[in-house]
């Protein structure tokens, strides 16, 4: 049997509500910080950590509208970074599903008992 491994996933993407984002993003083009509260789900400061996490990462774009604090709006736009990361994640998943893993050759069996 050669060496076969699983996909390596992205760890930034293979999060719950990191994924979210990006594929909200992906899907709408940009969309404001309340809304994204909204659909994921996520408390405020969660949602705000994790899109810090993915503007570092260049995978998305923050922009603030208007005056400070509460006063403001947050708007998140995915880039082509992103856009291009998340397709990679997706290939890989698919990858994951569809690809046969191999059975274990004679010498494996025996170490497995």
């Amino acid at each position: 049997m050669g060496t076969f491994k699983f996909q390596v996933l992205n760890p930034l993407l293979h999060n719950e509500l990191r994924l979210q984002i990006i594929v909200a993003l992906d899907s709408l083009e940009s969309a404001d910080f309340m809304y994204l509260c909204q659909i994921t789900g996520s408390t405020r400061g969660n949602l705000s950590t994790q899109i810090t996490t993915l503007k570092e990462a260049d995978y998305i774009k923050v922009t603030k509208f208007g005056g400070l604090g509460r006063a403001s709006r947050t708007v998140c736009r995915i880039t082509d970074k992103g856009r291009k990361a998340l397709q990679v994640y997706e290939e890989g998943l698919r990858k994951m599903f569809t690809e046969k893993v191999p059975e274990p050759d004679q010498e494996q069996k025996s170490k497995i008992g």
